[in-house]
């Protein structure tokens, strides 16, 4: 972890004693001690200073907690990068002001209270930006998807929008939080929380029974969810191992029906991969003690389907009246980056589809959705293999981004895409619903087509920051309890895996243990035994020079940790030469292996 680092922002150091002083070092990358000046806060060995460093030394200005907990490193992290879990006191009562305002008057609004409703969300979750009603209505659907209207609480040039902006989204690492608006909203009262009524827009789609949209209308609203499920309960639900709860039984069922429908009409559209992140657990000290990859079933793809829906409903609106608003883009992939990836796959033994010398963008488009199919069903003939293939697939693509300019969205098959389902965590969404309600006489302004090109430069960029610190802070959670796992089990511990990217140097690999199935490490190559390992033209697989054998991605393989650091993230692998009876790499089956993480449509 080696971030660009602004000129005097305050540094994470872990303090230690040298003679009668004190110093300090970075946490988060390897660097030079520095002299800790006394002050009114003083934090003593072992722990995580915040400092303010200049030519004289540092000063510290927080307490961090303890460089052996995790909770207090990951948090540490979020302050190393800059990122505040808190706000200031003026943003604090201008939340508590505004939320005071709407209570006397929310301005006209559709009644939808006594629809049955109800939230799905991760366990973990704590704001609810989205909940859904729905019930059948002779051969098809119609079905509510409402979202928390965060607009109605933060308007235009505010203290708080400013803030919100400048933090462009909220960012989640294992543990923590760093929200972009204050808990009085994010928490409370733009929360869709079951058993109170919430200010919310509305979008009321009419499907078809065959799952295609009839009509769409969008409207501010007054509702109240009856039931607040998480993933895993609504699975139990589908699977007959539980009841729905009254009274949102028949509108789950609508719903279920309603996203089969539509996943039968985009049967064919979009990207085939495979991904999920990892979730982890702590004790009440803060230490980790257990994770694993929450990969996606029926009840995330019920709720998936349907933010997808809505967000190329609103986009389409927005797009044909006009109204400016920050689109989500993927553009189509480059041609001669797609004839790598099938060349790569190709050298894994994995099945390619044709790709004409003269193809442009949009068939490079259609050829890596077949590949990422293709990836699919050869890694489920394997039996492993389908995070890692998945992940070549990905690395094909264009970045998806915003943009204030529609350039569709490749990876969805969407003509027309924004992000407008959860308003509570991303500023592109509180854009796109000043947008629409800008468009249907809600009562709010548009953005200057100016604001929202720098917005779209400003959000990818922040939400690219997040995704590294959060991908940062599940590295170092899941090293932190490798420690544990082999602290327990003992150093000779063994661990399946697959091999998930490789470069000169060596091999990433991700395995799974008795903890979790989310660690990953690095293999070098001059670890590896039996030959000298160097990496094939097209960089899919290490070859050996003698004997020919591969080390390539999705390849199953058996590895020990010779060391870990926690608080870096960093893990360090080797094979054991008696793992394998001709001393290369096993190929046994791995554990559960980490799958690709962090995809945002």
């Amino acid at each position: 972890m080696t971030p660009e680092v602004e000129p005097g922002r305050p540094r994470a150091l872990v303090v230690s004693r040298r003679g009668r002083f004190r110093v300090g070092e970075p946490l988060f990358e390897r660097g030079p001690q520095v002299s800790l000046a006394r002050g009114r806060v003083d934090v003593g060995p072992g722990g995580i200073a915040l400092c303010r460093i200049d030519r004289r030394g540092g000063q510290p200005i927080a307490d961090l907690g303890r460089a052996d907990r995790a909770r207090d490193v990951v948090a540490a992290l979020l302050a190393d990068r800059g990122l505040r879990p808190t706000f200031r006191d003026r943003h604090e009562r201008e939340a508590r002001d505004v939320v005071a305002r709407l209570e006397r008057d929310a301005g006209p609004r559709r009644d939808l209270t006594a629809e049955p409703t109800f939230t799905v969300d991760p366990a973990s979750a704590r704001d609810f930006d989205d909940a859904v009603s729905a019930r059948a209505e002779g051969d098809g659907f119609r079905v509510w998807v409402h979202i928390a209207d965060v607009a109605a609480h933060v308007k235009p040039e505010s203290g708080l929008d400013r803030e919100a902006l400048s933090r462009g989204n909220s960012t989640y690492a294992p543990g923590t939080v760093s929200p972009m608006l204050p808990a009085a909203l994010s928490s409370d009262a733009c929360s869709l929380n079951p058993g109170v009524e919430r200010l919310a827009v509305t979008a009321e789609i009419e499907l078809a029974g065959s799952g295609e949209p009839v009509a769409s209308s969008f409207y501010r609203s007054r509702i109240r969810s009856d039931a607040r499920l998480d993933y895993d309960r609504l699975d139990r639900v589908f699977a007959g191992a539980e009841p729905a709860p009254e009274p949102v039984a028949a509108a789950i069922a609508a719903a279920r029906r309603a996203t089969a429908a539509i996943a039968g009409a985009r049967l064919g559209e979009g990207l085939a991969v495979s991904s999920a992140e990892p979730e982890f657990t702590f004790t009440p000290s803060g230490d980790v003690e257990g994770a694993h990859a929450l990969v996606q079933t029926e009840a995330h793809r019920l709720i998936e389907r349907l933010m997808i829906l809505t967000n190329e409903l609103v986009a389409r609106l927005l797009e044909r009246r006009r109204v400016p608003t920050l689109y989500r883009v993927h553009e189509q992939p480059d041609p001669a980056r797609v004839r790598l990836l099938i060349d790569q796959l190709a050298a894994l033994d994995v099945p390619t589809p044709a790709l004409a010398k003269t193809a442009g963008p949009a068939e490079a488009g259609a050829a890596a959705v077949e590949a990422s199919r293709l990836v699919a069903a050869e890694a489920e003939r394997r039996g492993h293999g389908a995070a890692s293939l998945s992940s070549l697939v990905l690395r094909a693509l264009k970045q998806a981004r915003y943009s204030e300019v529609n350039l569709g969205h490749a990876g969805l098959g969407s003509v027309a895409y924004a992000h407008f389902t959860s308003p509570i965590r991303r500023y592109p969404d509180l854009i796109a619903h000043r947008g629409l309600l800008a468009a249907i006489g809600g009562g709010e302004q548009p953005p200057g087509a100016h604001e929202a090109a720098g917005a779209a430069v400003h959000c990818s960029d922040t939400e690219r920051d997040s995704m590294r610190i959060e991908r940062d802070g599940d590295d170092i959670c899941a090293a932190f309890l490798l420690r544990r796992e082999l602290f327990e089990r003992g150093p000779e511990a063994r661990f399946a895996g697959e091999v998930s990217g490789v470069i000169p140097a060596g091999a990433f690999i991700r395995f799974g243990g008795e903890r979790a199935d989310v660690y990953e490490g690095f293999l070098p190559a001059r670890r590896m035994p039996g030959d000298r390992f160097e990496i094939n033209e097209v960089e899919s697989a290490l070859i050996g020079i003698r004997t020919g054998r591969r080390v390539g991605i999705g390849d199953a393989v058996e590895v020990a940790v010779d060391a870990v650091e926690p608080a870096r993230g960093r893990v360090d692998l080797s094979v054991d030469r008696d793992g394998d009876r001709d001393g290369r790499p096993s190929r046994r089956p791995p554990g559960r292996g980490r799958q690709a993480g962090r995809g945002r449509r």
